[in-house]
């Protein structure tokens, strides 16, 4: 079964691969003449206006579905495996990805805003409905959502579930299977209330750990802050091969950093335009912005934060590309939450166990919570009459999540590389093809902030067809909603 994951895992992810992430998100960032750069106000700004309806969620409440999606165990555990494969420079290419994918993340969550639809009175969109409403292509957005449901009801829980898991039974001695019943009873009790019930979860526990989790790392860089110098220089020289020690990796820097970034980000991963089409906004290119910012929240922030602990303190193992350890500042310990939890026992003694888990247990809860809601907009987009798909739906994401608490974490991980290389290959080729509409709506945007006003969309005057929620403009919708 590992050899059969590992080996598709090795086309999902071949080098190649690597390269066109990075190649597509400098794309859009030029296409979108660095979105990221010259709306950085208005991406943070945005997230706080807005309310939510009686179809939609308010701009904090998707950013906050959205986070809950992004920051998981990528930000501790994954950001511990870049390092470990691909040394101290796979922080910086974790940056890198990071930069450019925020205008990937851009044009993907506003074109799931344009081609947004209202079913069962929630507003729904993603992938599977603007590769259908934009490209025409029926049959590829069924395929999305197939993989979609594969990923995030089946394969990707695990690595969340696992991650918690170990990190308990590491802090507290607490079994995995008991930690298991533990995590699907919660889970139960949210997902089983919906859409509205999760992003006031959300938008109260993203915050709080985020910050918290920070303001720790803080701490650990003020106490070693002679150091700040020396880890900065680490990761650009190795970044580039320049480091006597880790030069020889700059490949696996390159490869991990990109890849353990999208895991992390999600930029360009199609998860994202799920909780952004539920946004309720009067222009699709303000949730877009807000989502932009959501990537740089996750990476630039929060694995930045593990990253520093990690490297500030030495507590991580390299390997070469000839299987020989480059660094070994733990002997024996499996790449993952262990390196955090040991980098903030060595500032804080007695603590960085129990926070690291704690903080796992929060981080890796919301995704699991975000997986199910992006699984449950696929079954609405797959099925007319949802009602008994949405129970099995919920079924099946509780059992994986249960099974992957008990199962090794290198079989977790390998199952949801495969899950995340599906959804990012199906997801690029289709942003890709339908990238214009986001772009119109960007310009459209530009040209109305431009004027002083508050900017509303209407596809019938741009041109955009089968966006048919915009079709009377914003104004006329929300009128005839009301």
């Amino acid at each position: 079964m590992e050899g059969f994951v590992n080996g598709l895992n090795d086309i999902l992810w071949s080098t190649p691969v690597i390269y066109i992430c990075l190649a597509i998100g400098l794309l859009f960032s030029i296409l979108t003449r660095f979105l990221q750069v010259r709306h950085i106000k208005d991406m943070f700004k945005l997230m706080f206006q807005g309310k939510s309806s009686d179809a939609g969620v308010s701009s904090f409440q998707a950013l906050s579905i959205s986070l809950s999606g992004r920051v998981g165990t990528g930000n501790i555990a994954g950001t511990a495996t870049a390092i470990a494969m691909g040394g101290p420079g796979a922080v910086f290419w974790m940056w890198a990805i990071a930069f450019i994918g925020a205008g990937t993340s851009f044009v993907e969550s506003t074109l799931a805003q344009i081609y947004k639809e209202k079913k069962d009175g929630v507003y729904r969109g993603g992938p599977a409905f603007y590769i259908e409403k934009g490209i025409g292509i029926k049959w590829y957005a069924i395929l999305f959502a197939i993989s979609a449901l594969l990923a995030m009801a089946i394969l990707m829980p695990g690595i969340q579930a696992n991650a918690i898991a170990s990190g308990m039974e590491n802090a507290f001695n607490i079994p995995t299977s008991v930690t298991g019943f533990v995590i699907i009873f919660l889970l139960a009790l949210i997902i089983f209330g919906g859409v509205k019930r999760i992003a006031t979860v959300a938008q109260y526990a993203v915050p709080f750990m985020a910050v918290g989790y920070m303001l720790v790392a803080l701490i650990i860089i003020g106490m070693n802050i002679g150091e700040l110098p020396g880890v900065i220089s680490l990761i650009f020289s190795s970044a580039f091969g320049a480091d006597a020690a880790f030069g020889g990796i700059i490949g696996s820097a390159i490869a991990w950093g990109v890849k353990r970034g999208i895991y992390s980000n999600e930029a360009g991963q199609g998860t994202g335009p799920h909780a952004a089409a539920a946004a309720e906004v009067s222009h699709p290119a303000k949730q877009g912005l807000v989502q932009a910012a959501a990537v740089y929240i996750d990476t630039l922030f929060v694995c930045s934060a593990t990253a520093f602990m990690i490297l500030f303190t030495g507590m991580f193992n390299t390997v070469g590309a000839d299987g020989t350890m480059i660094k070994e500042g733990l002997p024996g310990i499996e790449a993952g939450p262990g390196y955090t939890q040991a980098a903030v026992e060595t500032v804080l003694p007695g603590f960085g166990a129990g926070f690291v888990a704690i903080s796992l247990f929060f981080f890796a809860f919301t995704t699991l919570m975000a997986y199910y809601y992006m699984a449950e907009t696929n079954v609405a987009y797959l099925f007319k009459n949802s009602k008994v798909p949405m129970f099995i739906l919920k079924l099946v994401l509780l059992g994986a999540t249960f099974y992957g608490a008990v199962k090794t974490a290198g079989l977790a991980w390998a199952l949801g590389d495969v899950g995340l290389g599906l959804m990012v290959w199906l997801n690029l080729i289709a942003i890709l093809i339908l990238a214009k509409p986001a772009l119109i709506a960007l310009k459209d945007y530009e040209a109305q902030k431009k004027q002083g006003l508050d900017p509303v969309f209407n596809s019938t005057k741009l041109g955009i067809k089968n966006a048919e929620y915009w079709e009377n403009g914003y104004q006329e919708e929300k009128e005839k909603v009301s």
